[in-house]
């Protein structure tokens, strides 16, 4: 691995991270500890709460100057992580669902390859699905998860140089569910350039309030974002206005 310990002196390779929550108290310390623990510095942690109204607030708070909390109005996640875009400084850019971890390398990793290819735009790694404690046998029995990690092409396992992110744009805001699916079929028709590493770098929690649970009545939309996506791959094709 190249040494990306270098990147660490120099201030203009801030790695900014964010972390939308809603209603998410029990899981986000644990988040923002997986975030804190990394080897890579600097960094800095921007916590937008989407209008939780449990204690996620007071749990971003309590790390005190470490973490940067924002309260907005629920807006959904789109919008949430787009506040936290808005606010932050780094010349690199992250997210992390508030229910899920990283592994303490996940940065430094990363910038290892930006280090070795600075032509890179956007670096993901595997991800390995783990059960939240509280769930039960049957509960686990319903959800069935990879006993082996993925690739993972998942917003939570990316690490993207800010100018990169806009060249694709910030999240569209009308999604329910898929806001970085979109994201993400944007920047492949940008021909955005990424890498997937072989180290797992995020752990995704499974629990009985996953969004994609949650938001079962929602999962039209990622039928909608694909038809988009063929959409402004055909009008490039054709020459007709694709900015829509």
């Amino acid at each position: 691995m190249p040494d990306a310990t270098s990147l660490m002196k120099e201030k203009n390779h801030l790695v900014s991270i964010i972390i939308p929550v809603f209603n998410c108290e029990q899981y986000l310390r644990e988040a923002i500890e997986s975030v804190l623990g990394q080897t890579y510095r600097p960094i800095e942690i921007i916590v937008v709460d989407d209008g939780s109204t449990d204690n996620s607030a007071g749990v971003a708070k309590g790390f005190a100057s470490e973490v940067r909390y924002v309260y907005q109005d629920n807006s959904g996640v789109g919008a949430a992580l787009n506040t936290g875009i808005e606010l932050s400084r780094g010349c690199f850019l992250a997210f992390l669902d508030a229910d899920d971890l990283w592994k303490e390398d996940k940065l430094m990793h990363q910038m290892a390859v930006f280090a070795d290819h600075p032509d890179m735009d956007m670096v993901f790694g595997q991800v390995k699905q783990f059960y939240s404690s509280e769930l039960d046998g049957d509960q686990r029995k319903r959800v069935v998860i990879p006993v082996e990690a993925t690739s993972g092409i998942f917003k939570g396992n990316m690490l993207i140089k800010r100018a990169s992110f806009f060249r694709v744009g910030t999240f569209e805001t009308r999604w329910k569910v898929g806001d970085f699916i979109d994201w993400y079929l944007k920047a492949m028709e940008k021909s955005l350039k990424s890498l997937v590493l072989e180290e797992v770098l995020m752990l995704r929690r499974i629990h009985a309030n996953n969004m994609g649970i949650r938001e079962r009545k929602s999962q039209s939309d990622f039928v909608r974002i694909l038809r988009a996506s063929l959409d402004r791959r055909r009008l490039s094709v054709t020459g007709g206005d694709s900015a829509k």
